[in-house]
């Protein structure tokens, strides 16, 4: 029976473009589940589009001296392009700052002012004196009262991912200025969710124990308690909506409190255009409604914007907001202002007619429980070995041999055998077996599943030989090659929410009617003896190591430039006289011998023969280099340098050490040629 799912993207900061991260955190799962419940023949509303009134904009808009209207304008288009070029396919994708999203949010915040869910506090705010503002949360930084981190933001440390204001901070500052700023007076309306926890309690730890994300869960209980407060839904800034109520000139909506609301404003739009009704995707308890999100957001999703809708009252509550967690990008975190990140806008130059690619290692490697990595090694791997190995290998075979013996026309088959019963049987289960991960949320498993059912195919093909069979039995081989083609059209039908562009590329070939997911699930026969199917062509192509290679280099640039740019600049020490340095007496050695030091995380002990003895100088490289490696090294060493007890061995000397532009250590080479001997003097 056909349901109705509204089912919402977090709405992205459109002050960058979309990276891996976001993709594999919240949009491409979103896509194989609206994918899926579309071709299960449900009405679905999948909802998304940009959160333009964040303060992470107005600070990229002060560096760059231009307008917050000027930075949504440029990423709200070309982050709304790269979602349709990946293929992401939302119903609708709005903006924040369209009209329609500033009258249902001011709509809102009116009725729950109305109807008394606000109280009014005057507080004392962070303002910086020297910008003449007052500090929202993320124009405050400072130290995290929980981790120490020393640069989390004023609502919430990417470190930790502690939600806190910012009046918590250690040590303070205003990121316009870097002045330290002072606490003033100011109103603003609070939404008290003190006065909603008995609600969110049976709700949330009582009604979703079961179904919600262990992530999801735990960190609600955790906040529940820690005991729910009330949270501004207002601010003092000049660019986002403003307050509708009298009182409300010089402050916006706080965006945490707006941009959920661009949810309804953007099925609004939809529904206007579609000829549909809004209401019955928000206000009919008839209605699923589901949400995904990255881990940074689910107080926002599973707390803050669930008491609004309850405290509006007409509006239905999720059902599950499927969070996950963080990816990191090979083995570093994802950072947009280090520009250590795979964007996707890059990513369609690079590897144009390979989405599909991307979505599947995205999913093959999604952090669902935990955080994880992505990898340009795996990345290959999985398109050479998995989609190009047993997904297009299959096809290509089936395709090439359906051509070659019977020029394109599937055969009608004889007589079934066991094995070709039991083959189609495990087909039909397939789309059972998919639609539990699915439908559990567990995108991860479920692509594995699927190929699985090519592995099938290949095992199939393998096991049976239609290309040796067909010189003593061409009758078996029509067999062999009908349930060969029906293996190839439920691939077809079910990879669809995973791979859309291979899937259509693949029903295209196969010149294949539209099917719905249940069609597999029947048994009936997907393609019919006597249809005509297409030529073959390569489904997936082999990624080469030149293509790896050139992304390698290009995260090793961008971890060049960011060191370059964040390098600290000693300032000039002391002045010292031509006398002071004639004192150093610096010698050219070669290490004979090393060890770890026991205990110590930095320290190797060497001897060193100097030319002039043999002494031991205790070194901090053990990070950087092995006892092993550094034998025999020729290095530059001060020996009349005062000895110094190091974890009570005696150091008698130092070695000089440099480090190159990308920060690694390196010896202080000697300007002497290998052979010269020890102990020449460098003057």
């Amino acid at each position: 029976m056909s349901k109705r799912f509204t089912i919402t993207a977090a709405l992205p900061y459109t002050n960058g473009p979309i990276h891996i991260g976001h993709l594999a955190g919240v949009y491409v799962p979103a896509d194989i589940y609206a994918r899926y419940l579309r071709l299960q023949g449900h009405d679905v509303a999948f909802i998304c589009g940009s959160d333009e009134h964040g303060v992470p904009i107005t600070i990229k808009a002060k560096k760059e001296g231009v307008t917050p209207q000027d930075i949504v304008d440029h990423f709200h288009t070309n982050i709304k392009s790269s979602f349709k070029d990946f293929g992401i396919s939302f119903d609708n994708y709005s903006r924040t700052s369209a009209k329609i999203h500033h009258e249902t949010a001011s709509e809102f915040f009116k009725t729950l002012h109305d109807n008394g869910d606000f109280i009014e506090e005057t507080t004392a705010q962070f303002y910086d004196a020297e910008a003449q503002q007052f500090l929202a949360d993320r124009f405050v930084v400072g130290t995290c009262p929980k981790c120490g981190n020393e640069e989390s933001y004023g609502d919430q440390c990417e470190a930790c991912g502690t939600s806190h204001n910012a009046t918590d901070l250690i040590t303070p500052k205003s990121a316009i200025t870097g002045a330290t700023p002072a606490l003033k007076e100011t109103k603003h309306w609070f939404l008290p969710l003190d006065k909603h926890e008995a609600f969110l309690k049976a709700w949330i730890l009582e009604g979703h124990k079961a179904d919600w994300k262990p992530n999801v869960y735990g960190q609600c209980k955790s906040w529940i308690d820690d005991g729910l407060r009330a949270r501004a839904v207002t601010r003092d800034l000049d660019w986002g909506i403003p307050v509708p109520v009298e009182g409300g000139d010089g402050k916006v909506l706080y965006v945490w409190f707006d941009a959920p609301i661009g949810y309804i404003s953007s099925t609004k739009e939809w529904a206007q255009r579609e000829g549909k009704d809004w209401k019955s995707y928000w206000k009919d308890e008839d209605t699923t409604l589901v949400h995904f999100i990255g881990k940074d957001n689910i107080v926002f999703h599973c707390i803050m914007f669930p008491a609004m809708l309850k405290a509006e009252g007409s509006y239905i509550l999720p059902k599950n907001v499927p969070a996950n967690e963080f990816l990191n990008l090979e083995g570093q975190k994802l950072s947009t202002s280090k520009n250590w990140a795979v964007w996707l806008p890059e990513y369609l130059k690079d590897f144009p007619e390979k989405q599909d690619v991307l979505r599947y290692v995205l999913t093959a490697t999604a952090p669902e429980t935990k955080d994880n990595d992505f990898t340009w090694k795996d990345f290959q791997a999985r398109n050479n070995n998995e989609l190009v190995a047993i997904f297009g290998n299959f096809i290509n075979r089936v395709l090439v041999l359906t051509n070659k013996y019977y020029e394109g026309v599937v055969p009608s088959p004889n007589a079934l055998s066991a094995v070709d019963t039991e083959t189609l049987e495990k087909v039909n289960a397939f789309p059972g077996i998919l639609s539990t991960s699915i439908e559990r949320y567990r995108f991860r498993e479920a692509s594995q599943e699927l190929m699985n059912l090519a592995r099938l195919g290949n095992k199939y093909l393998a096991d049976e030989e239609p290309w040796k069979v067909i010189k003593t039995d061409p009758a078996r081989v029509q067999t062999i090659m009908y349930v060969a083609l029906q293996i190839s059209a439920a691939l077809a039908v079910v990879s669809e929410p995973f791979l859309p562009w291979s899937s259509q590329k693949l029903k295209t070939m196969l010149q294949l009617q539209p099917l719905s997911w249940t069609a597999v699930e029947r048994g009936n026969p997907l393609i019919n003896p006597n249809h005509k199917i297409g030529k073959a062509e390569l489904l997936f192509a082999k990624i080469e190591d030149t293509e790896i290679e050139h992304q390698l280099e290009k995260l090793a640039q961008s971890k060049l430039a960011n060191t370059i740019a964040n390098a600290v600049v000693e300032p000039q020490k002391e002045t010292a006289s031509f006398e002071d340095f004639s004192k150093l007496d610096l010698r050219v050695g070669t290490i004979i011998t090393a060890e770890k030091m026991p205990k110590a995380k930095k320290l190797l002990v060497l001897q060193v023969d100097t030319g002039i003895d043999v002494r031991t100088i205790v070194s901090g490289i053990a990070e950087s280099f092995t006892a092993e490696e550094v034998i025999g090294k020729r290095v530059t060493v001060l020996v009349n340098l005062a000895p110094r007890a190091l974890r009570g061995v005696e150091s008698q000397g130092m070695i000089l050490m440099t480090e190159t532009p990308d920060g690694k250590l390196v010896f202080v080479n000697p300007d002497a040629a290998h052979e010269t001997t020890n102990g020449l003097k460098i003057s």
